[in-house]
């Protein structure tokens, strides 16, 4: 039996403005016997203009699901342009309680604002995931022999020497700065440049000392600020607060580490 099915042409945002254009000179039944195609499709993207402005011009079709809260998603969609316009940065999770803050004020009481529902407003308004890209700190060749051989040592010297893992101790230095400004923020899609806001402070560094046994005892944290005299803030109890010129450890610090951190972990005067 011969197949008597036609196969659908598919038409681009571009060919669709053009029939528009045409249209709005011509008329509508002169655009579509211009163009040969039906001229009911040209009264369809006529009604659909805007959305075809906006989007890609190599758009074939609006697919996916409509928006069931589309006077939450507009608000949402302004806010957050609001954002980018005072060039702060926007998480998925700031969107989603934004949202839910909207939908209160507006007593929609049936919208969650889960994270699928997040991933799909963001493909509705062309908003995507930017990440801003940083130099990472590359490792040396031989890292992995590195690794080896001062396994074999702590391991050789934990055995000659009895140590047991209360007496074992890992101590590092964090740098901090007082301002984290996100790395990532929900941007327009296309967008070349994603500049952020922070509040002047992300260089401004302090010291965390951390030191922890291997048995998984935590020691008293050190926290190690820039300046010269001591802050006259009341600080939380079991945090040993110090201040240097350049605000990270040195000789003298390390000493009061001792007395105040390591020595005082339980059984530590004793050992």
């Amino acid at each position: 039996m011969e197949n008597t099915s036609t196969r659908r042409n598919v038409y681009d945002a571009a060919f669709k403005l053009k029939a528009i254009h045409l249209a709005a000179e011509e008329g509508n039944r002169a655009a579509a016997r211009s163009l040969g195609i039906n001229e009911s499709m040209v009264r369809r993207w006529r009604r659909h203009n805007e959305e075809l402005t906006t989007c890609k011009k190599t758009t074939k079709a609006f697919r996916g699901r409509k928006s069931s809260w589309p006077e939450v998603e507009n608000a949402l969609e302004d806010w957050v342009n609001t954002q980018q316009a005072d060039v702060r940065g926007v998480s998925t999770v700031q969107i989603r309680l934004k949202a839910k803050e909207v939908a209160a004020e507006k007593n929609i009481g049936d919208f969650r604002g889960g994270p699928s529902w997040c991933f799909r407003f963001m493909q509705r308004k062309g908003l995507s995931i930017r990440t801003r890209t940083t130099a990472c700190q590359q490792l040396h060749p031989d890292f992995k022999e590195k690794i080896t051989n001062f396994s074999e040592f702590t391991r050789r010297n934990i055995t000659e020497h009895s140590i047991a893992p209360a007496d074992i101790i890992n101590m590092d230095e964090v740098p901090l700065t007082f301002d984290l400004p996100l790395t990532r923020t929900v941007n327009k899609k296309g967008e070349s440049s994603i500049t952020l806001k922070t509040t002047g402070h992300e260089r401004t560094h302090f010291t965390c000392v951390l030191g922890c046994t291997a048995s998984g005892q935590k020691l008293q944290p050190m926290v190690i600020f820039k300046g010269l005299t001591m802050p006259k803030e009341k600080f939380p109890k079991g945090i040993s607060v110090k201040v240097n010129k350049k605000g990270w450890m040195i000789e003298s610090i390390m000493k009061e580490w001792l007395n105040e951190c390591y020595a005082k972990r339980p059984g530590g005067y004793v050992r």
